[in-house]
């Protein structure tokens, strides 16, 4: 018979054995922060990309608090977009690195109140090296000479990638590349690609959607074309053997 073991919470010893009951740490789940329109397009064109690429293989956030230090709630981050390969996607309310890991890349997309804030850099970035994420991406679209600056975690110490070297916009994490491209709507955006130069492209959701209407269209076609070759070289044919049938028939008169 199976002995049912009583909790500690309802062990009479417990109870009496501290002076106190514990007072648990709030981790806050959001904050109320102005977004502008081409700021959060832009942070969800990202975050989309990255989810019909990777799918539930790659965990992946959004604009979520990101707690590094369980007995301080104030330490904490909030990439604009962060995710961590290895980790299966779920829905979150808050990423503790103590119980997931940190993400493995960490991306901010520089907004006018971080332009009006400059020093706050520095200590966003010390926030990065305290939360072990191994790569951070900034992106700043008002800077179209050098929209993207990258920072690696190199033996505990956060160090800035030199742009001048010809892999400095690998996400090692993914083997992909970063790119800025034009955007029809978002003037420039930050996206992944499969090769260095950024002609291939990770497809937005939208993007496959018009690539995969293309594509039926483009089938369709085909085969209209090829029944009208077909129809075509039938009724061709025939009109041959309906003038064959004739030269006979005008032959076989004169005979």
């Amino acid at each position: 018979m199976a002995l049912s073991l009583p909790t500690p919470s309802a062990s009479p010893r417990a109870a009496r054995r501290y002076l106190r009951a514990p007072v648990p740490l709030c981790f806050p789940e959001d904050e109320r922060v102005p977004e502008g329109d081409l700021h959060f397009e832009r942070r969800v064109l990202l975050y989309q990309i990255l989810r019909r690429a990777f799918g539930d293989e790659v965990l992946v956030s959004s604009d979520q608090f990101v707690y590094f230090d369980p007995t301080d709630p104030k330490k904490c981050l909030s990439p604009d977009v962060g995710f961590r390969t290895g980790t299966r996607q779920q829905r979150l309310p808050i990423w503790k690195t103590w119980e997931l890991g940190a993400p493995h890349v960490g991306v901010e997309l520089v907004s006018p109140s971080d332009r009006s804030r400059v020093r706050d850099l520095e200590t966003k970035l010390e926030r990065y090296r305290q939360a072990g994420i191994n790569e951070l991406v900034r992106f700043d679209s008002e800077n179209p000479k050098s929209p993207l600056r990258f920072w690696d975690l190199l033996e505990g110490d956060l160090v800035e990638r030199d742009l001048t070297d010809p892999q400095a916009h690998r996400c090692d994490a993914l083997g992909l590349y970063w790119c800025v491209c034009e955007h029809p709507e978002l003037s420039i955006v930050l996206r992944l690609a499969r090769d260095a130069a950024g002609t291939d492209l990770l497809l937005s959701p939208e993007e496959e959607l018009v690539r995969s209407t293309q594509a039926v269209a483009a089938e369709a076609a085909a085969k209209v074309a090829a029944t009208a070759a077909t129809d075509a070289a039938i009724a061709e044919k025939d009109a041959a053997l309906a003038r064959i049938a004739e030269l006979e028939a005008e032959l076989a008169r004169r005979r």
